[in-house]
């Protein structure tokens, strides 16, 4: 077991797949005690360092039960990562022009609500028990490379923007209080999200030149945990307000269409 994050109690939201749950193995690896919550999906790891709690991250209330199970489980509560989110796209979010009212309320409330939900919960405590505390939000390289041709999710794209500001503005109001806010914005990463992607030729073969490391390829969830890692330990206590990329070159690269 390593040490960065030893004697740390953290809250994943959204941490019963995918990225949370890949982050929640490393966290435990670490040190942590971790309380995930998300979703309920079945083959779920036994540890005695990881607890599930199966919630909607959109309702109210939800974080601050997932941060009062985490203080009765392990005694503390020091740390935040939000990953719950996700695509709109069968709700009715697309291009402006087709997407639908409920389509752009949808995919904002899963995406930007439940943010907004538990970011509060955490600040909230950590202001009423004069503790310091860390967040970390996820957004998408989409937030601010748009990829118009196969990535046209306009709600989405906005959502995950308004994240990167409200995060820095976060930031900057609650530095006094040694409340860090920090953003990861990873690119097309191996998710139950990304089914359609992954499963697309085109998508792919675009994907080997617009995420070229390794290879060109998808991120997978744990090519993430290094960066949560840093940014939730205090080797990052003199860091806050900031985006990270985890996007295999998204951000630099131009992208090739196939003829």
């Amino acid at each position: 077991m390593g040490e960065l994050l030893k004697r740390k109690c953290i809250v994943i939201v959204g941490g019963t797949s995918g990225i949370g749950l890949s982050a929640a193995k490393a966290f435990a690896k670490e040190g942590a005690q971790i309380l995930a919550t998300g979703l309920p999906v079945e083959d779920l790891p036994n540890s005695d360092r990881i607890l599930f709690q199966f919630v909607d991250a959109t309702h109210e209330g939800s974080a601050e039960e997932g941060i009062q199970t985490c203080l009765s489980q392990f005694g503390d509560f020091h740390a935040l990562y939000h990953v719950a989110g996700g695509s709109g796209r069968k709700f009715g979010d697309g291009p402006l022009h087709e997407m639908t009212f409920e389509g752009w309320k949808r995919t904002l409330a899963l995406n930007l609500d439940s943010v907004m939900l538990s970011n509060r919960a955490a600040v909230q405590y950590f202001l009423q028990n004069g503790t310091k505390g860390a967040i970390l939000n996820t957004s998408t390289v989409l937030a601010y490379h748009p990829s118009p041709k196969y990535f046209y999710t306009h709600a989405y794209a906005a959502a995950k923007a308004a994240i990167i500001g409200f995060s820095q503005s976060l930031a900057a109001y609650y530095a006094p209080h040694n409340i860090r806010v920090n953003v990861i914005a990873p690119a097309l990463t191996q998710t139950p999200m990304a089914q359609r992607a992954a499963k697309r030729e085109d998508i792919q073969q675009f994907i080997q030149t617009k995420q070229p490391l390794e290879g060109g390829r998808m991120a997978y969830p744990e090519d993430l945990d290094g960066a949560a890692l840093y940014l939730l330990s205090d080797a990052a206590r003199f860091t806050t307000g900031q985006v990270l990329a985890v996007d295999g070159g998204w951000s630099v690269s131009e992208g090739q269409y196939g003829l």
